[in-house]
């Protein structure tokens, strides 16, 4: 039985779990697969660096031509990041006849059309599981398991830095700032985390989920993306209050032919299965039209979670290649994409302002909001100093439309002083 040469782009976090995980588990891979597996080349940047794994150093390589002009590497694992640098080299990797397994959200959200369409240019299998979710298998159930299925809307925690933040907020009353730094300090948080606190990151796993979820090309900038950076410790409080759970969410949705996407802070029903996931945990709600409610949890990252979705994509590789069915697996999109207007886009809402406390500043509100189309679910009323009062209100679902005129009009209205927060609220009945 002939080994299976594996060349490994990148040796951190994931890098370093995916060799100790094709070392420690090679009697399951050799059950599920029927022949070894071995890390030929890894691509680092420093070779005398020191890891967490042990591995010889005559594997090492600072040279990507070590791996690509090797005939004897079938797959290419890409766990280096980056995304300009690394396309052109897993172009290459493709071009010459070379299998990709990508945990890549960057890069499969901005080009992973091109290199899908490559890939089966050149009967090769282009996997990227772990891209989404860390070790949640959500794509393979999306592709695989609900393949029969029409799936309707897709609500999901995929960002664990800012899960963490916002459980941290809301349990212990700490303003943003403080949780940041205590996250960075644990390292659940980079040094620079905007991409991860203002919705970008959780935007790239949306864009992958919308595509393979809805079978539509769905692109970065048809993701309408908010964070979690204004999130105050009284929002969360007047939330707990009222009897919901703030969460960063990913929302894909479909009605007919037309979707929407978006990353918002939302607020959820505390009873909501969503509501109880915490701290780094990721977790994906899935509708489907015959299936009805599913949700996928789990570690959201982390060098072994992660390295487990890798290294199942590379058994789904290998028993390709046993079967000699690579490059056959990738369905273009069937639908052509229509995203939905502001006045197809329905919801509830969260809206906390500071009025002045005079007679007929609330009857004025209240004819904005029914002039709107816009009911109240719940409303609360705090006084505040110097004659003023905190409003706080849920309303009935609502057109995006609507409520954003009623926010643009709010603002110009005589007694009110200051708009202090607005949100998305989900998961009520039918939602």
């Amino acid at each position: 039985m002939e080994a299976i040469s594996i060349g490994l782009l990148g040796l951190g976090t994931v890098g370093s779990g995916v060799v100790k995980i094709i070392e420690n588990h090679q009697d399951k891979l050799m059950h599920q697969v029927g022949c070894p597996i071995k890390v030929k080349k890894v691509l680092v940047q420093d070779p005398v660096k020191e890891r967490t794994v042990k591995i010889d150093s005559s594997l090492l390589t600072v040279n990507p031509e070590d791996i690509l002009d090797d005939p004897d590497i079938d797959v290419v694992i890409e766990v280096m990041g980056g995304v300009e640098d690394t396309r052109k080299l897993l172009l290459e990797t493709l071009k010459r006849k070379k299998h990709v397994v990508t945990a890549n959200k960057d890069l499969m959200a901005v080009h992973g059309s091109e290199l899908l369409t490559v890939a089966t240019e050149n009967g090769c299998d282009l996997f990227y599981e772990a891209s989404v979710a860390g070790g949640i298998p959500i794509l393979r159930s999306l592709v695989d398991g609900l393949a029969s299925d029409r799936i309707t809307k897709m609500m999901g925690i995929v960002n664990g830095t800012t899960n963490y933040i916002l459980t941290k907020m809301s349990q212990e009353g700490l303003t943003y700032e403080t949780v940041l730094k205590e996250a960075q300090r644990l390292g659940y948080a980079e040094s620079n985390p905007a991409s991860d606190v203002e919705g970008l990151d959780a935007a790239r796993k949306m864009v992958i989920l919308g595509t393979l979820g809805f079978s539509m090309k769905i692109d970065l900038d048809d993701v309408k993306v908010k964070g979690i950076t204004e999130v105050t410790e009284e929002d969360l409080q007047y939330a707990k209050q009222l009897g919901y759970t703030m969460k960063l969410l990913g929302i894909a949705q479909r009605e007919g032919e037309k979707v929407e996407i978006s990353v918002q802070p939302t607020l959820l029903p505390a009873s909501h299965p969503l509501a109880s996931v915490h701290n780094e945990y990721n977790a994906v709600y899935v509708y489907g039209e015959a299936v009805g409610e599913t949700m996928f949890y789990g570690p959201g990252a982390g060098s072994l979670p992660t390295a487990t979705a890798v290294v199942s994509d590379l058994v789904g590789v290998v028993k390709n290649m046993r079967l000699g069915v690579n490059g056959s697996s990738f369905v273009s999109p069937q639908y052509e994409k229509q995203l939905k207007k502001p006045s197809e886009v329905h919801s509830k809402y969260f809206l906390r302002f500071h009025v002045e406390d005079e007679i007929g500043v609330f009857a004025k509100i209240t004819a904005l909001f029914s002039n709107n189309n816009v009911s109240f679910e719940k409303i609360l009323q705090v006084p505040l100093k110097d004659k003023a009062s905190e409003i706080v209100i849920i309303t009935h679902h609502a057109s995006l439309e609507n409520y954003e005129n009623i926010l643009v009009n709010l603002r110009d209205l005589a007694g009110v002083k200051e708009i202090k927060s607005s949100y998305r609220v989900e998961g009520g009945a039918g939602v």
